[in-house]
């Protein structure tokens, strides 16, 4: 019989190492992967893989994004072998969405949207024509109100979607403008998508998501467990 210790060295060297799971950060319109960095540093702290990119968030249409996003991303995606989760926040949610729907990787994994408009901003339609909004937030700042139809571009959830939704505004003026419960930019019901697996509201503002603990927390389960945590924080 050999020693404990021989066998524990044995069982070691034998036991293949798990490469660890990729996750795709978006960060939304006229922000950067700064905006996502104590996200990006929970995701890795919690064993993940972390690609948080930079894209033209304000340069390009949603429609040409994709295409951005598929020349940038699609060779670093083919070359894991391990599911690759996908996190958007605001319109990178959407960016998400879409680039899902018409390049899908082979090895997705589950999703998570936070604080996406998916249903459109009332905040987007009433600055829409003013110049210097069309100038900061470009052509895609442009397509983000209620009445655009993003539908087909955005294509349907056939896949693990969690939303994360905010209730905590700093911006009383555009919280005026959304019916409902909001987060200061999107509203509570335009974050809901038919097909998504779950739904979690948070006291949180649109601005502060990606910097918030209890968001970092509920993203990670998700990602590891098909759900959000209903112990802590929130309402569904």
């Amino acid at each position: 019989m050999r020693p404990l210790c021989t066998w524990l060295l044995c069982m070691l060297v034998t036991v293949p190492v798990m490469a660890a799971e990729s996750v795709l950060l978006l960060h939304g319109i006229a922000r950067s992967p700064r905006h996502m960095q104590p996200l990006e540093t929970a995701l890795a702290q919690s064993g993940f893989e972390v690609i948080n990119i930079k894209y033209p968030s304000t340069e390009h249409s949603m429609e040409d994004l994709v295409e951005w996003l598929q020349q940038h991303v699609s060779d670093r995606i083919q070359a894991t072998n391990t599911p690759v989760h996908v996190v958007g926040y605001s319109m990178g949610g959407l960016l998400a969405r879409a680039w899902i729907y018409r390049y899908r990787p082979e090895r997705l994994g589950r999703v998570v949207q936070l604080v996406p408009p998916n249903q459109g901003s009332e905040v987007a339609d009433f600055f829409k024509q003013n110049w210097l909004f069309r100038t900061f937030y470009g052509p895609a700042g442009q397509q983000l109100g209620t009445q655009v139809d993003l539908q087909k571009l955005l294509g349907p959830v056939d896949y693990q979607l969690g939303v994360l939704a905010g209730n905590r505004s700093i911006d009383p003026f555009s919280s005026w403008l959304i019916p409902g419960a909001d987060d200061g930019k999107v509203s509570v019901h335009s974050t809901r998508v038919f097909g998504m697996c779950d739904h979690r509201v948070l006291p949180v503002s649109h601005t502060f998501f990606p910097s918030n603990a209890e968001v970092h927390r509920q993203t990670i389960h998700f990602l590891r467990q098909g759900d959000f945590d209903g112990l802590q924080g929130g309402e569904q």
